[in-house]
């Protein structure tokens, strides 16, 4: 469950809310933002409720309420921003005041130092403490929230960066006030009140100071949850419905599972659903990444958020609110957001006792310095610059700041990390195992060619197509879809088997028909040489091939082809230079496998595998020492996206192999594995930067702070050590925003880019011809030889059935065309 948690201000803040709300009974893990101002907490409701948690949140000194979801509360999570708006604007006008003040206050305080014309009443006299306290008094009020955060979190045992703050500045002001009294008490009982020395400037320019870190921090903080802003402001207001064949428009967040919704060009796609008419070309950069405009049409998904750039379409509801896409990228981002790293645990270590040793350390600083000595104004002098140079904020702020950029970044390219121990591992990964078909392939699969031995090749459709369209998996779908555009009788099945990994198997014409690999053909005593040696040639060409056969007789075989897909092999090459050994898994067969891994240029090659056998060979490569990403798609890949250090789901794949993966690429693009790792290493050497940095800040400034290099005549006052305190915070969140810039790598153009940013400037000069029944490569061949005999300039894509052609053609030309061809158009655009 999702809280907001107000009153944060450092890291110790958000670490005695973490151990407020563990310390509550049922509570099992507890996740706070101090970034985002929000905690996720998973617990049994049966032990504890949501007004526990509250509770507990209160009792720490913080105030905290229940969150009604990403989507349900759209509009003021799409507000986000302008609240962060609203704060900065909040301190700006506390800083404006605040500075106002200052300058005539350090003008009487300090003028005579710079050789300004002060009158010499003022000069660290009554009168002049007394102008100091008339301009300190505002500049305390309008600072006010400061101080009683830090004395409220001390009176909860939880001390934290204001305390600090608190302490230093009231240390000065009371030093200074009673000061100020026994100098009016002497005046008035006769005697020379002589000269004193105040603090009212320092404590005021200490808390000026600060409101300046928190302004340029607020900024910061800002800029780092701009991803997830964005993809809020995505889902569009409002939606164009049909009610009763009339247009209406209505709230998105009104929109239920079955409503009928139009979407016009330049219109966003208000939730997820099935176009029911029309067609579009949907922009889906923003949540995957992809910078082409995809074609969608009648049957085709799509999804909220997306825009449409081309066309008019409708499309019925099928997924609202939370259920949408965009609602779980905000939320995996936001959860990303909100995990620790394993690296960040140090710090929450130090964090959680940083600031009582720094309390400790200025009372020791002034204890030393009077025994030493010194006055009690130098010895609270250091005392206050020892508490107001610590800085908390810095390690709190190192691992978060960093993790959030990190994963709004990765969100931007269509890299979704569910969890910061997931965007940890990728930068550790030596090495990566891919899936074959779907993965490193197109997954489209279609029979090349077919061998029939001893009976005709229509019989082989018929037997075969009879069992495979009875199997969901895509090389049954790809014979049955064969079989279907042969036009052969569809025979009855019956007492139909699967066998993981080898085959189907079912009774067709009161015989026992099989079809699978040639390892189950060969358990089952089969003989069939010469489909054998066919085989074999096919596989050298990669192709992958099944066997039919009917009790002790082979029937035949066919060969399926699989485009492999145009990113892959440049992606084993990135991989290969980021010193990263590349794997291929599949239930292929051994040559066919081979043949695809040569292609690409993969180090390792796996074949003939059972679901069982991938998770086998990632557990061994682990075994070897390797931390290993797998990378799948389907539901056999679960075990060895489960196994694997880093398991990473191609993001259209199953939801079983979704839901097993640390990481969702977004599109089928096995390039996006590059990234993770890239993105990773980023992050990783950012938060190191940040965490090395704040540490060595503080080891270096609190010793000098507390005066080490006074012999040596280096001290450093209390409104310098705010500067620097200031300092400290921002140049972690700017470091941390440096992530910002980061970019994929430049990927050299592919075919499929250029045929595809052809035809979209070629697209005023040209016309659509969509087309129904194209199963394989073999049907594009003859429609793009009919439309051929038109003219030249056509272009036929079997993906996304289709063909482009002149403008000049005629519309009853290209249909009769088509139509001889034997094929259908269902429409020209």
């Amino acid at each position: 469950m999702l809280f907001r948690v107000t009153g944060m201000t450092c890291a110790a803040c958000s670490a005695h809310v973490e151990k407020a709300v563990k310390a509550v009974p049922g509570v099992a893990k507890v996740s706070v933002n101090l970034l985002l101002g929000n905690m996720r907490v998973t617990f049994d409701e049966g032990k504890a409720s949501a007004q526990d948690i509250v509770r507990a949140v209160e009792v720490a000194g913080y105030g905290a309420s229940v969150e009604d979801g990403i989507l349900e509360n759209a509009k003021q999570e799409k507000d986000s921003s302008s609240t962060s708006n609203s704060d900065a604007r909040e301190i700006r006008n506390r800083l404006i005041v605040s500075v106002a003040l200052l300058i005539p206050m350090m003008y009487v305080s300090m003028g005579h130092m710079l050789g300004l014309p002060v009158p010499h009443a003022l000069n660290h006299s009554l009168l002049g403490g007394m102008v100091q306290l008339f301009f300190a008094l505002p500049i305390l009020y309008v600072n006010r929230s400061l101080i009683i955060n830090g004395f409220q979190a001390m009176a909860h045992g939880a001390p934290n960066m204001n305390s600090l703050i608190s302490v230093g500045a009231a240390a000065g002001l009371i030093y200074s006030a009673v000061l100020l009294m026994r100098m009016a008490l002497a005046l008035q009982i006769g005697e020379d009140p002589g000269m004193g020395e105040f603090y009212f400037e320092s404590a005021c320019m200490i808390l000026t100071l600060i409101t300046v870190g928190k302004l340029l921090e607020a900024r910061a903080k800002g800029r780092t949850t701009e991803a997830i802003s964005r993809l809020m402001k995505l889902r569009p207001d409002t939606a164009t419905v049909l009610i009763e064949g009339r247009e209406t428009q209505i709230p998105s967040a009104q929109l239920k599972v079955g409503d009928v919704v139009v979407v016009r060009e330049g219109v966003a796609v208000p939730t997820d659903g099935v176009i029911l008419s029309g067609h579009g070309a949907l922009d889906q950069s923003m949540l995957t990444g992809e910078s082409l405009p995809v074609e969608r049409q009648a049957g085709d998904s799509v999804v909220g958020a997306t825009v449409n750039r081309e066309g008019y379409f409708t499309f019925r509801a099928t997924k609202v609110g939370s259920d949408t896409a965009l609602s779980k990228i905000v939320q995996l981002v936001e959860e990303a957001s909100a995990s620790k790293a394993p690296v960040s645990r140090l710090a929450d270590r130090v964090s959680g006792v940083f600031v009582p040793i720094v309390m400790g350390i200025a009372l020791i600083t002034c204890v030393v310095w009077l025994i030493a000595g010194e006055g009690i104004a130098f010895a609270l002098s250091r005392a206050i610059a020892v508490l107001v140079i610590s800085c908390p904020c810095a390690l709190g702020l190192a691992t978060p700041t960093a993790i959030m950029v990190g994963t709004g970044k990765g969100a931007e390219m269509g890299v979704m990390f569910k969890n910061a121990t997931a965007l940890e591992m990728a930068h550790s990964i030596n090495a990566v195992a891919f899936d074959k078909t779907g993965t490193l392939t197109q997954g489209r699969l279609y029979v090349e060619d077919a061998l029939a031995q001893d009976v005709d090749l229509r019989r082989l459709y018929e037997l075969a197509g009879a069992v495979e369209r009875l199997s969901s998996h895509p090389l049954a779908a790809a014979v049955a879809a064969k079989a279907q555009e042969m036009d052969v009788r569809e025979l009855e099945a019956q007492d139909y088997q699967t066998k993981p990994g080898r085959g189907v198997s079912a009774g067709v014409d009161g015989h026992t028909v099989c079809v699978g690999s040639e390892g189950w053909m060969r358990e089952m005593g089969v003989e069939a040489k010469d489909a054998l040696t066919w085989a074999m040639r096919r596989r050298n060409t990669g192709a992958t091939v099944l066997f039919a056969w009917m009790e002790d007789k082979c029937l035949g075989a066919f060969a399926l082809s699989d485009a492999v897909r145009p990113s892959a092999g440049h992606a084993i090459a990135e991989l290969r230079a980021l010193d990263v050994r590349s794997v291929m898994l599949t239930g292929d067969n051994a040559a066919t496998a081979a043949t695809v891994g040569a292609m690409l240029g993969v180090d390792d090659v796996r074949g003939e595998l059972l679901p069982q056998d991938k998770e086998r060979v990632v557990a061994e490569l682990e075994a070897q020492g390797n931390r290993v990403m797998m990378v799948g798609d389907g539901i056999n890949d679960a075990p060895a996206l489960t196994r694997a250090s880093l398991g990473a789901a191609i993001g259209n794949g199953t939801d079983v192999a979704v839901e097993s993966a640390d990481v969702v690429l977004m599109r089928d693009d096995p390039f996006l594995a590059v990234e993770a790792i890239r993105l990773g290493r980023a992050v990783i050497r950012n938060i190191r930067e940040n965490l090395f940095w704040a540490f060595f800040y503080n080891m270096v400034g609190i010793p000098i702070a507390a005066g080490v290099l006074h012999g040596m005549g280096v001290d450093m006052n209390p409104m310098l050590a705010a500067a620097a305190m200031s300092f400290s915070s921002v140049c972690v969140v700017t470091n941390a925003l440096r992530l910002r810039k980061f970019r994929p790598v430049a990927r050299p153009e592919t075919v499929e880019n250029r045929e595809q940013t052809n035809m979209k400037e070629e697209k005023p000069m040209k016309k659509t011809v969509w087309i129904e029944g194209m199963m394989c490569g073999n049907c594009a061949k003859h429609v793009q030889k009919a439309l051929d005999a038109l003219g030249a300039g056509v272009e036929v894509s079997l993906e996304k059935k289709c063909a482009v052609v002149p403008a000049s053609f005629d519309d009853d030309a290209i249909r009769k065309a088509v139509s001889e061809a034997g094929y259908a158009v269902k429409g020209i655009e």
